[in-house]
């Protein structure tokens, strides 16, 4: 290998071992934060370990907070996660479909109009939807953010281009040459060969709404928040970060770290047992047959 090359090679593997350190460090921290008391995180070397009877300890507290009102955050959460996902799938695949393999009036008006949606950021409509659901009388409703929720345009262009890249539409039209109706070729067809394409645009649309805090936090306030504007209350009942709270009930920074690692649990332990569709998902659409 020429001195060239291997500098080079040398480069890419130093660069790649700073981004890992940079996004490992973090997690490592957090992870053995909650084995420790508030005493040992702060004076403690960062990646000392501390006992199993702390981090019980630490359960415990979080779990007294509020008579355990950490399990309704999570519950709220599952719920307005959960369904959103299936109004966005059962709108965002047939949607898609439509876009990329039937023609009919105004479909490139909504394609652009589609991505031009995409492009405007989340925070940017919040204030328009509040004062939706506010004319409707929905604040404080799970609808109140189910129904935002379920707004998912980048699936929609992600389903698009699946169907256009990597479904036959000779296939399809084999399909309706024996007889089959629209609905039919879809249900029968076109959905089994979108597995990889659904499980991604839903593993999005709920990481998206899982870790969603501005809408909720205006529209679904109180014992209805999910778990990330929860966050944000524990977050308050923290001394060092809130001073002047004279709250009867502290929470100490180990408790925080541990209800941060609870809120992405749930969304970890998804990813891990959908990382194969996940990735045949992300890599389908990369070329055309």
């Amino acid at each position: 290998m020429s001195p060239g090359r291997w500098i080079g090679r040398a480069l890419v593997v130093a660069i790649l071992l700073f981004f890992a350190l940079f996004f490992a460090v973090p997690i490592v921290w957090l992870l053995l934060a909650p084995t420790k008391t508030a005493g040992e995180l702060l004076l403690n070397a960062p990646f000392s370990a501390g006992t199993f009877d702390t981090l019980i300890a630490n359960w415990n507290a979080l779990v007294a907070f509020q008579n355990g009102i950490v399990w309704t955050w999570l519950g709220n959460s599952v719920l307005y996660s959960g369904a959103a996902l299936v109004v966005t799938l059962l709108v965002s695949i047939p949607a898609g479909y439509a876009l990329a393999l039937t023609e009919f009036r105004l479909r490139r008006a909504l394609l652009m109009l589609t991505l031009v949606v995409m492009l405007i950021p989340n925070t940017a409509l919040v204030l328009p939807i509040f004062l939706e659901l506010s004319a409707v009388r929905l604040i404080g409703n799970p609808l109140a953010v189910i129904l935002p929720f379920s707004f998912f345009p980048f699936g929609v262009y992600l389903t698009y281009i699946y169907f256009s890249t990597s479904v036959s539409r000779d296939l399809l039209d084999a399909a309706r040459i024996d007889g089959a109706g629209e609905l039919r070729v879809f249900v029968k067809i076109a959905m089994p060969l979108a597995t990889p394409v659904i499980a991604l645009v839903g593993f999005f649309n709920l990481v998206g709404n899982w870790n969603n805090y501005f809408l909720p936090f205006v529209a679904a306030p109180g014992r209805k928040s999910p778990i990330q504007v929860g966050l944000v209350e524990l977050l308050s009942n923290v001394p060092l970060f809130n001073p002047t709270s004279s709250a009867s009930v502290t929470i100490s920074l180990p408790v925080l770290a541990l209800a941060t690692i609870v809120s992405v649990a749930p969304v970890l332990v998804i990813f891990l047992f959908s990382q194969k569709f996940l990735v045949s998902g992300m890599t389908a659409g990369g070329t055309k047959e």
